[in-house]
């Protein structure tokens, strides 16, 4: 494996085992997502670039306006519980009482 493709798998794995063990503030949980995102989008554009084809070169473009929704989803989100609930925390938010 080269080192390139080890520092976009390693970034992956970080934002990933941070999504899974940052469970305090919702905040938090929307920029392991976003890191994930962001290592997704520069290891797809290597790879296009590397592969020299032009039938890959709309995907990174595809994954960078999926993840600019998923961000504005969840800055949404990240209001509105903001809004009934006075905080982000995690703990705040249970199912069971809406």
């Amino acid at each position: 494996m080269m080192p390139i493709h080890f520092a976009f798998s390693s970034a992956f794995a970080l934002g990933l085992t941070g999504l899974a063990f940052q469970r305090t503030h919702f905040l938090s949980a929307l920029l392991c997502l976003e890191g994930m995102m962001l290592s997704l989008y520069i290891a797809l554009s290597l790879w296009t670039l590397q592969l020299d084809s032009t039938s890959f070169s709309l995907a990174p473009m595809v994954l960078l306006a999926f993840s600019a929704c998923e961000a504005s989803t969840g800055l949404a989100l990240l209001v509105a519980t903001s809004r009934t609930h006075g905080s982000d925390r995690l703990k705040n938010l249970n199912i069971l009482q809406c």
